[in-house]
């Protein structure tokens, strides 16, 4: 469900301009063709940065000609770079190390926080590299593939799981300890099951967390054995094989987790003593400063409690500290931060309707609300899904750094306010959009900037003057200029209510306000979820391949997707998709068929995953569209999983009305307009049962539909050849139907 649309179906745009249909470099105009050429891709890209624990960072600039990419130091203080690898000799080296030719990235795939090491996960094995002069040293040699690497905080140690057990790697005395040693099919140490992975990590495997000191390792471990099997059909070998997953759907058992802290080298593994029968999740993990003890928080089935609970390293023993609730459900959020005094810890939190952040005791008791006002924190995390608006906190001045939406829900900007919430001021002045990375001693931060009429830049900014010490990536819209691109028009759109939706629309370069012009209606949809915004992203290369294929194009957000507050977002409680969606996705299209340059019998939609549940429900729920494309779409939340589904929805023991209402299956039989439906074998996030029971519904009901399966293929398609076709596909079907 959660690729989500603005994520991963745009994604594979990008894919087609690195492979597929040649480019022709002599065309002002973007079509399927021309796309693909490669200059159009720089305009999205920036430096990568990583700041260290010194408060230097490392640099390394992809824009540049491969031959002069290499990733340097950078102290922020003066402005001066100097190389920080060896990448020759570190290629040279691993060449006598591993039989073949591996080319070596020229980033490792982590790095110390010191900047001494970094690692390589090549050909299922551990490779540590010596930054400085490109010594490079071999650390496993095994049948079985490691996974989940990571440096210790020291930069002495590497911990990595192999067949589902937790191990660590001493790097100087280039010793090996095995932490766990009951990892099964379905019991995994330090790795994480599916739904973990998704839902509640956001799409990254983290399964333990290294202390402070670098002594001991918290870890999850989880048995699966209760989670429902799902199969999937290999067709490469001649006779079908069949490979299978452990996802756990609605109102089914889900993954037994507890916590072990495990010392080293000793491997004494102590248990958190937590009453299972208290809690369904544990979200997250949490070492405090002192590295005695850590914080667990964990989460009941329905998603409306969340408990911290402080627990001891050495002994397990657990003492409940607060409990933050939701009448819908709680999010998931990074942002954390005991404070370094042991007096009190920051958090973030919806309690009061939006997300704002708040101090605490030791104890669990509120000090102060921080922030406050009808906006909300801005996330920066991994997924939407995943909150995090802190960007460094500077204990020693009573200062804390965060993003937020106050300026404007449709931009996120960099503030700072004292920790007694007052003195709050914005530090960022361009209207648009601001990514910071800030120094950990908070006296710099990299501002990634973008705007609807900005492509990104990234520059080096002085936390204290707000001057730019440097521009490391100066905005680059030339191949854009070339091919005429043109960046969608922000509006807003007035629902039955009064309730002003954000929307964008994309017209052609030649756009004739006398004439009246098909339009292809982009929508996602789910809580929180925007696709419109202040920025720019890779995503206006389709629109303009639309709009010079003689198409508008039209962005929406419901009221429940805009992200502007948790208030909102809990309309999609126990009834999605349903009238939270529909009601203002009808009163968008409305209003759009009411302007002059509109023809209003040639409205399409389209979308995938929650997008393509939406179109699917618009589809048949309403006669506003003339067609549509719905790709991977839950056609009934009783297919998708516990985390995801329950939080809207709850189980359907205690909502089984609303599942039926909301059930698109009930309405096959309504379908109205021309319907593409796509899905991937394959897809382990929304399982092609959701499609295929639609199928049997529309055929039961005599509805004529179109249908593309692509074979082996996930949940965004994503492969160039896949990502390749499914553009001809769609522009394909709108140039047959609208």
């Amino acid at each position: 469900m959660k690729s989500r649309t603005h994520l991963r179906l745009l994604s594979f745009v990008l894919t087609t301009l690195l492979a597929g249909l040649a480019s022709s470099q002599d065309s002002r105009i973007l079509t399927l063709e021309t796309m693909t050429d490669p200059s159009l891709r720089r305009a999205f890209v920036t430096a990568r940065t990583w700041w260290l624990n010194d408060n230097t960072a490392l640099v390394f600039d992809p824009r540049r000609p491969a031959e002069l990419q290499t990733l340097e130091r950078l102290d922020p203080s003066t402005g001066r770079r100097s190389p920080a690898y060896n990448h020759k000799a570190a290629q040279e080296r691993l060449s006598t190390l591993l039989p073949g030719e591996y080319v070596l990235p020229r980033v490792p795939h982590s790095i110390t926080a010191d900047g001494t090491y970094g690692h390589y996960q090549l050909n299922g094995d551990i490779f540590l590299v010596r930054l400085a002069d490109g010594r490079v040293d071999r650390v496993t040699q095994t049948p079985q593939e490691e996974q989940s690497v990571n440096f210790s905080p020291d930069g002495k140690k590497i911990a990595y799981v192999r067949e589902n057990d937790l191990y660590c790697y001493d790097i100087d005395k280039r010793k090996e300890i095995r932490l766990t040693t009951d990892g099964s099919r379905t019991i995994l140490n330090g790795t994480l099951s599916w739904v973990y992975w998704e839902e509640i990590f956001g799409r990254q495997d983290i399964g333990y967390w290294w202390s402070p000191d670098s002594r001991s390792i918290a870890f999850l471990r989880t048995n699966e054995s209760a989670v429902s099997i799902q199969h999937y059909v290999d067709i490469t070998p001649w006779t079908p094989t069949v490979t299978t997953q452990r996802y756990p759907k609605v109102g089914e058992p889900n993954p037994d987790v507890r916590v072990g802290i495990v010392e080293i080298p000793s491997t004494r593994t102590t248990w958190a003593a937590i009453d299972p029968s208290a809690y369904e999740y544990v979200i997250r993990v949490d070492w405090l400063p002192d590295n005695s003890r850590l914080c667990i928080r964990t989460l009941n089935r329905a998603q409306t409690e969340l408990s911290f609970h402080f627990v001891e390293a050495r002994t397990g023993k657990s003492r409940l500290i607060m409990k933050d609730t939701d009448e819908g459900w709680l999010n998931m959020s990074d942002d954390l931060y005991f404070l370094q005094d042991g007096t009190s810890f920051i958090l973030s939190s919806e309690r009061d309707g939006y997300a704002h952040l708040y101090r605490f005791r030791m104890d669990g008791t509120l000090i102060n609300q921080i922030t406050k006002g009808p906006w909300a924190l801005a996330s920066s995390g991994p997924t939407f899904w995943v909150r995090k608006a802190v960007s460094g906190i500077d204990e020693k001045n009573g200062w804390i750094y965060f993003t937020a939406q106050e300026k404007s829900h449709l931009e996120k900007h960099l503030y700072r306010i004292r920790i007694d919430g007052t003195a709050m001021e914005r530090l960022t002045r361009e209207d648009g959009t601001h990514a910071i990375a800030m120094s950990p001693d908070t006296r710099f931060y990299f501002d990634r900037f973008s705007s609807i009429a900005a492509v990104p830049s990234l520059a080096l900014v002085e936390t204290r003057s707000r001057t730019k010490k440097a521009v490391l990536t100066p905005p680059d819209p030339s191949a854009l200029d070339v091919y005429k691109v043109r960046p969608p028009e922000l509006l807003s759109v007035p629902a039955r209510d009064g309730f002003m939706l954000p929307a964008a629309l994309t017209k052609p370069n030649d756009f004739d306000p006398t004439r009246k012009y098909p339009v292809i209606l982009h929508v996602y949809g789910g809580p929180s979820a925007p696709t419109v915004a202040n920025v720019s992203s890779s995503g206006i290369l389709w629109e303009n391949v639309l709009a010079n294929a003689g198409y508008l194009t039209f962005k929406v957000d419901n009221r429940g997707a805009t992200g502007i507050s948790k208030k909102l977002e809990n309309l999609f409680l126990r009834q999605t998709p349903g009238p939270t969606e529909l009601n203002d996705l009808i009163d968008a299209v409305q209003w759009l068929k009411n302007q002059p340059y509109v023809d209003p019998d040639r409205i399409g939609i389209w979308g995938w995953s929650g997008g393509g549940t939406n179109t699917i429900m618009a589809m048949t729920r309403s006669r506003e569209f003339k067609a549509g494309i719905a790709g991977a779409g839950v056609t009934d939340f009783r297919f998708y999983d516990t985390k995801w589904a329950e939080a809207m929805m709850r189980t359907e023991k205690e909502n089984k009305e609303g599942y039926e209402t909301s059930s698109l299956l009930n309405d096959a039989k309504n379908l109205h307009g021309r319907l593409l439906i796509i899905h991937g074998t394959h897809d382990d996030n929304v399982h092609i049962q959701n499609t295929w029971r639609f199928v049997d519904e529309l055929v039961n009901a005599g509805k004529l539909f179109e249908l593309m399966v692509y074979p082996m293929r996930k949940h965004g398609i994503g492969d160039p050849a896949g990502s390749r076709h499914l553009n001809l596909l769609m522009l394909d079907f709108w140039k047959r139907n609208l």
